[in-house]
């Protein structure tokens, strides 16, 4: 089983130099690549395959002695990594690969000849790096990324093969049913609400004024250039606020329970809504549903999407009444059949849950209403098979007849 662990690095003057230095063979060796890619689709309808991408690297150094400066297993990797941005392009997985740029996030990986003595991290051409080896880990180094943030922040990312298998799933123990929402970040099925922290709204201020001072900079200065920084920097804060907060959670939350059931939100096109687009941007719940993903499959528990389309909040339940209007404004209302008072996000978390378990107990689809509401290529027969169930959404009384 692969697990990754995250290091701040803090190379000297003459390593920073020396990784800049590779960063900038790595994305021009990429910018390369694409460019060719792109050419000869143009020309004759067909790709470049990552083997003949990796031929060309001797004839370039000798045309670019600089090339040399990076190791060349790193650029090896480059044109790995375009054939896999590829392969997920045509499957419909992500957008066209881009052209990298040298501002902004840059990165570089080893592939092998990486190890750690002591306190350090021996790089091939780099030498030994002081790392912050907050954690130890078992196991054998796969694949170490280094990478440097907007804010001048180094970080090395390390894959490594701990020599076990993946436990298998298994649904036997608490359920938990979450909600997700803008006061309360979640609301679990057992009535715990936690608050939104809203990192955003807390260092907005400071960032209004750092990037002020930045858009009175003149461009191409050296004031302007640490201005930049200094926003960077803000941003650097509330992500890692972020991510902080949402490690934290989704640990308590799959330490407590077995089976974790979450909406499958469309967060995508719910930030097509200015007027919530940055409150719901600020949440990070695509981020938290991440982490609640792989945290779950490696401890053997159940992690379970609800489709998206359920109605979780307009339905009682107790009886399972299902009212025909319920606005966002409305945080309690009334069951007219059983006259039961529900709060909203507990009664939707409840109904989330509940629906999960009747997925895993019929096991006939993935999510509520028949599989993934984005179908590309060949859909699951499984599609076909979802129960006709009394008050259930895909409930019809042709099909009963």
């Amino acid at each position: 089983m692969y697990k990754a662990y995250k290091f701040r690095i803090k190379p000297n003057t003459e390593q920073e130099i020396a990784l800049a230095k590779s960063f900038g063979c790595t994305r021009w060796f990429w910018n390369y690549s694409l460019n060719l890619c792109q050419e000869t689709y143009k020309a004759t309808g067909k790709g470049l395959s990552r083997r003949v991408i990796q031929g060309l690297l001797p004839g370039l150094k000798k045309e670019y002695p600089w090339l040399t400066d990076a190791y060349s297993q790193c650029l090896q990797v480059v044109a790995l990594n375009l054939s896999t941005a590829y392969k997920n392009f045509f499957d419909k997985r992500c957008s066209t690969p881009r052209f990298k740029s040298k501002h902004g996030r840059q990165c570089i990986s080893y592939p092998a000849n990486v190890k750690f003595e002591g306190d350090y991290l021996k790089l091939p051409k780099i030498g030994l790096v002081y790392c912050v080896r907050h954690r130890e880990f078992e196991g054998t180094i796969k694949t170490v990324t280094i990478s440097k943030n907007p804010d001048g922040k180094y970080y090395a990312s390390v894959l490594v093969d701990n020599g076990k298998d993946k436990p298998e799933a298994s649904a036997e123990g608490k359920a938990v049913g979450i909600d997700l929402g803008l006061t309360h970040f979640c609301i679990t099925s057992d009535g715990s609400k936690y608050n939104n922290p809203k990192h955003f709204a807390k260092y907005q201020r400071n960032l209004k004024r750092k990037q002020q001072k930045l858009s009175r900079k003149k461009k191409g200065s050296n004031r302007r250039i640490l201005a930049r920084q200094l926003v960077a920097k803000v941003h650097s804060k509330i992500s890692r606020c972020r991510e902080d907060f949402l490690h934290k959670l989704s640990r308590k939350l799959i330490n407590e329970n077995q089976v974790i059931a979450v909406e499958n939100l469309n967060v995508k096109g719910m930030v097509r809504n200015h007027n919530l687009a940055k409150a719901i941007s600020d949440c990070g719940w695509g981020m938290f549903c991440t982490m609640l993903k792989y945290k779950a499959e490696n401890e053997g528990k159940t992690y379970i999407e609800v489709d998206r389309f359920f109605p979780s909040s307009k339905t009682c339940n107790i009886c399972l009444n299902q009212v025909g209007s319920l606005p966002l404004d409305v945080r309690t209302w009334t069951c007219e059949h059983c006259q039961t008072t529900h709060d909203r996000d507990i009664n939707a978390s409840i109904n989330i849950r509940n629906e999960a378990l009747r997925i895993l107990e019929l096991g006939t689809s993935s999510t509520a209403n028949g599989g993934d509401v984005r179908r590309t290529g060949k859909t699951s027969v499984l599609s076909d098979a979802i129960p006709n169930e009394v008050r259930s959404p895909n409930f019809s009384v042709s099909k009963l007849g």
